[in-house]
Order: structure tokens, then sequence, then C-alpha cells
């Protein structure tokens, strides 16, 4: 079970408790946010549902939440499930295998992560904010509402705005590194435009994950250089690659409900560093045949391209095919 999966079966797990009677007076929810435990907390997700739809039930939170997890226990992707505070629930799950992700990955392309029915981004207005840096902020949030199906008129997030000096910041460095700067931290807080935006390096965030991308193209082709292709699961997985592309899409779902597009930009950055980290086992050396294990790196390497062009997309961002 993915993470994304996770958010689906807990909505499902309120529907199906209101359908047998185990919840009354219960507004069963259209989606569920779920999101990494904080560090200090139980498992590996959290979401706070019961808190959501447990106001005026009989026992409170508290009650809905044990009663969903009497269910949710049950499910075979989902190890654990432990109740705790004052009605938070707290899971474990038993991951998706590197070869079920990756196809999935492969199979909707940039629209990973996306609502299975995104909306057109046509009938918001994006252009009414003057200030650059919230017509920015407002283009990619409104993005995120639409990708994941969100239709809630936008409302949006208390944007900082950009100071003078760094509106001329923003024409010495670029629309795309400008772009970084802005959308990186969150909108109340005011950018930051160091001289070391367009320094290449991994150490600057804006490279790194532009680089990330155009270094997965490039492996890619390589090894069709040296007669190979990619092909999922054939190997043990790559963790922090796997981990990073099963918690995009809640990622994207936290981005639009919070408005928040520094959460993917952070994301983003996480997912870039694995894949860098990954590169260097993908390819033969030497007189090294291509194994199996090439051929399953490499399709994690795909699926982390493809990711990383959607993710950098959304914010407007070009994603390279080569460095």
């Amino acid at each position: 079970m993915t993470p994304a999966d996770l958010s689906r079966t807990v909505a499902r797990a309120v529907r199906s408790a209101v359908a047998r009677g185990e919840l009354c007076g219960v507004t069963v929810p259209e989606r569920v946010v779920v999101e990494r435990t904080r560090p200090g907390g139980v498992g590996e997700y959290a979401t706070p549902v019961a808190f959501r739809v447990g106001k005026g039930v009989e026992g409170g939170p508290r009650r809905v939440a044990e009663v969903l997890a009497g269910s949710l226990s049950r499910e075979p992707g989902i190890r654990s499930v432990v109740v705790t505070g004052g009605g938070f629930l707290n899971f474990e799950l038993r991951p998706a295998s590197a070869g079920e992700l990756v196809r999935e990955v492969g199979g909707k392309g940039a629209a990973y992560g996306f609502a299975s029915a995104p909306l057109p981004v046509e009938p918001f207005d994006v252009d009414t904010a003057t200030d650059l840096r919230r017509r920015v902020v407002r283009e990619v949030v409104v993005r995120l509402l639409r990708a994941r199906g969100i239709a809630d008129p936008y409302d949006g997030p208390n944007v900082a705005p950009l100071a003078r000096r760094d509106a001329d910041a923003v024409a010495r460095y670029g629309d795309q590194a400008a772009r970084w700067a802005m959308l990186s931290v969150p909108p109340a807080e005011a950018p930051a435009f160091p001289a070391t935006l367009l320094v290449q390096t991994e150490d600057n965030p804006f490279f790194l994950v532009r680089y990330a991308h155009s270094r997965a193209r490039a492996l890619l082709r390589n090894a069709a250089r040296l007669g190979f292709a990619p092909e999922a699961g054939a190997t043990p997985d790559h963790d922090p690659v796997l981990r990073a592309l099963a918690e995009y899409p809640l990622v994207l779902e936290a981005a639009a409900h919070q408005r928040a597009p520094d959460r993917l930009a952070r994301h983003l950055v996480t997912l870039g560093d694995a894949l860098l980290d990954l590169q260097h086992t993908v390819l033969p050396l030497g007189d090294e045949k291509p194994s199996a294990a090439h051929r399953s790196r490499l399709a994690l390497v795909e699926a982390a391209g493809t990711v990383l062009a959607g993710g950098l997309s959304l914010l407007g961002i070009d994603a390279p095919e080569t460095s």
C-alpha cells in the first residue's frame, strides 16, 4: 500500500462505518489528508480525520478513531493502526513493491499524484494579484488545487510581497531561479535571493533538482546506447527513492490543502538528492554486463525523473534534458 492508497482507504473506512451504522451523525469526507508522522510521533503516517468527522458524535473523535482503527487494522496493506491522544490515527504500512510503484508512475507520467479526475485551471483568475510574488504563488496554488481535483474557490494564503531590492534580483537571476526562490519558502515568509542561486553545485537546491532530472535523462540515453532498458522491480529496492516517490501524491495533497507550494519544492529536493545518490549504481562499469539490478535501478531513475519533471512543471519551472 502506498500513502496515497492509505488516504483513499481511510475515506472508504469512514463510508463503510456509516453504512453499517457504527457511526451515526457523521459527514463522510470527500478526501482524507494523511501526512508523514512528525518527529516523536507513532508510526509512519497519521491523520486527524476523526476530529474532522467526530464533532457531535457520542464519544467524540476518540470513539470515531477507535471504530475506524478496528476495520483499518484488517486491511492487508496496513501493518498496524494505533489511536493516540484525542483521536489521531497512526499507521505503519506494508510498502508497495518497487515494481508496482514504478509501473504506476510510468502509467500516469507527469500526472502521477494527480486526482483521478483533475480539474482544468482555466476557471480560476490568476492575474488579479498585482505584486509579482503574490501572482506567482497564486498561479502555483491554483495548479495544485486543480491537479488534486479540489474545486474550492481560491482563498489565497497570506503572501509576503517582494521588497523593492528583491524585484531587482528577479530581473538579475531570471524567471526560473526567481520562481524557485519565491516558491521554496512558506508564502508568509519573505523569499531570499542569495548570490548562490545560480551556482551550479548540489548545495544549491534549485540547481540540484533540475540537475537530477537531467541526470535521469542522461542515464536513460546512455543505457540505450549500451543496449538495455528499464525493467521495474527486477532487484531489491532503493528505499530513499521509493519513499520519495510513494509520498509524492500526499505531498501534492498537503501542498494544495495548505496552499503551500514550498512543501512541493522541498519534496523535489528530497527526491532529487535520493536520485543523485542512486545514479552511480545504474550503469555497468568497465567490462560488466547489464544485469537485472541495472535494469531495475534504471526504472527507478526513470520514475524519479518523471516525477521531478511533473513537480517542476507545477511550479512553472523547466526540467532540462541536459545539464
